[in-house]
C-alpha cells in the first residue's frame, strides 16, 4: 500500500540523530519545559521572523490560548472558514465565543476575503484564516479589513509550516499564529505538540502564564489557566526536524510539480490551484472529482491510500446543530466536501511510488472513457 503520508519514513532518515537527542533528554532528568523547549522557542521565532514563540501541548491548545489571551470570549464573534479541521471552530467555541463562517474561495479553498465584510457585526472581534493544506490565505486583503475595523487576526497555520505569502512566512502575517506538530504535519514530532508565534510581547507573556495554570511565578496563580506544556522529548525531536524541514518542503514542492505536469491532461479530475502570490508547501495534495467515491475505491484496489478532507463541513457538524445551519449555506465549501480527494505526497515518496499513483489515475481515466 502506498500511504497518503508517511511520517515514519520521514523520521527514519534521521532516526540515529533523533535517538541520540532523546537519550540526551533522558539523561538530563529535565523532561518538561526545559532547555530544549527554550531553544525551540528561540529558533522557531527566528525562523518565522517574529519576536516570540510559545510552545504548548498541541495545535488546538495553541488556538484556544491565543484567543483567550486576546480577551475573546462570551458574546464575541470570530470570523473563520467552514472548511477546515474541526479544531478551528472548536477553539472559538471553547473560549465561549461564536464562530461566524465565511465561504471559501473556489480556487484556493481558503477563506474568501471578499465575503468577510458581509458577516461583520459589532460583536466581531477577530478573523481566523486557515492556511489550508499548505496554501496561504489571502492575508494582504484580510489584514486590510482587520486594520480598518480594528480586528485581531489569528492565523491557523497548523497545516502550513514553511509556506509564504508576499515573501513572508506564514506565522508572521497576523497578530498571532498557531502551529501543530502532529505527526503527519510537515514539521512534526512523535506525538502531539504546538506553538504560537507573535511579535506582541504582552500577549506572549499572558500565553506563557496561561499554559502554566495561569502562573507566572511557581505556586502563585493570576487567573484560571491550562496545563498545556510541551514535553522536552518532543521539543528535542522538533529541533532535529527543524534542520531538515526546508529540504522536506522542497521535496513536497518537487513532487507536486510532477503531479501537475503528469496529471494535467486528465479530464476526470481538477488539480489544486497554487496562488502565485504565495508558496504552497503541500501538506496535502487534493484533487477534485465528481466521481470521488468511485475514484477512491479504484485507487484502493490498486494499493493506493487516499483521504477525504473534509467529508462534512464544520457548520453541518452535529456539534453546531443548534445554530440552525442548512445544506447550501456555504455552497463552495460543501462542494469541496463532496469532491476533494487527497492522493499520496510525502518527502520520502519514491519516483516509483509516484509513478504508480500517476499510472493508476491514468487507468481510471481510460476506464471512464469506455
Amino acid at each position: 500500500m502506498i500511504p497518503i503520508s508517511n511520517p515514519r519514513g520521514q523520521l527514519e532518515q534521521i532516526q540515529t540523530e533523533i535517538e541520540q537527542t532523546i537519550r540526551t533528554v533522558i539523561e538530563s532528568g529535565s523532561y518538561v519545559m526545559g532547555p530544549h523547549v527554550e531553544r525551540l522557542e528561540q529558533e522557531f521565532a527566528k525562523k518565522i521572523g517574529v519576536t516570540e514563540a510559545i510552545a504548548v501541548a498541541n495545535g488546538t491548545d495553541a488556538l484556544v490560548l491565543t484567543l483567550q489571551s486576546y480577551g475573546i470570549g462570551s458574546g464575541d464573534e470570530v470570523i473563520t472558514t467552514p472548511f477546515s479541521f474541526f479544531a478551528t471552530a472548536e477553539s472559538i467555541s471553547r473560549v465561549g465565543a461564536t464562530p461566524v463562517f465565511v465561504d471559501v474561495d473556489p480556487k484556493t479553498y481558503t477563506i474568501n476575503p471578499q465575503k468577510i465584510e458581509d458577516k461583520l457585526t459589532p460583536a466581531t472581534k477577530a478573523i481566523m484564516p486557515v492556511h489550508l493544506f499548505g496554501q496561504p490565505a489571502a492575508m494582504d486583503t484580510i489584514n486590510q479589513i482587520a486594520n480598518y475595523y480594528g480586528l485581531i487576526v489569528v492565523e491557523d497555520a497548523c497545516q502550513a509550516f514553511g509556506a509564504t505569502r508576499g515573501g513572508q512566512m506564514v506565522g508572521s502575517l497576523g497578530d498571532a499564529a498557531c502551529f501543530s506538530f502532529f505527526p503527519t504535519k510537515n514539521l512534526s514530532t512523535i506525538g502531539d505538540g504546538g506553538i504560537i508565534t507573535t511579535s506582541d510581547n504582552k500577549i506572549a507573556k499572558r500565553i506563557r502564564s496561561l499554559r502554566m495554570h495561569g502562573s507566572s511565578q511557581k505556586y502563585f496563580h493570576d487567573e484560571i489557566g491550562f496545563n498545556s506544556r510541551l514535553d522536552e522529548i518532543h521539543a528535542a525531536v522538533i529541533l532535529v526536524c527543524l534542520k531538515y524541514i526546508d529540504g522536506w518542503n522542497n521535496r513536497r514542492i518537487e513532487l507536486a510539480k510532477k503531479y501537475y505536469q503528469t496529471l494535467a491532461p486528465l479530464t476526470c479530475m481538477k488539480l489544486p490551484y497554487a496562488d502565485k502570490k504565495g508558496e504552497h508547501t503541500y501538506h496535502l495534495f487534493c484533487i477534485a472529482s465528481y466521481q470521488r467515491d468511485k475514484l477512491k475505491g479504484f485507487l484502493d484496489k490498486q494499493g493506493i491510500q487516499t483521504g477525504v478532507y473534509y467529508p462534512c463541513c464544520i457548520h453541518l457538524q452535529r456539534a453546531y446543530r443548534e445554530h440552525g445551519y442548512q445544506d447550501g449555506d456555504y455552497p463552495i465549501a460543501e462542494a469541496l466536501a463532496n469532491t476533494l480527494l487527497a492522493i499520496p505526497l510525502f518527502p520520502s515518496m519514491t519516483e516509483l511510488e509516484q509513478d504508480s499513483v500517476v499510472h493508476a489515475l491514468e487507468e481510471f481515466e481510460v476506464a471512464q472513457s469506455w
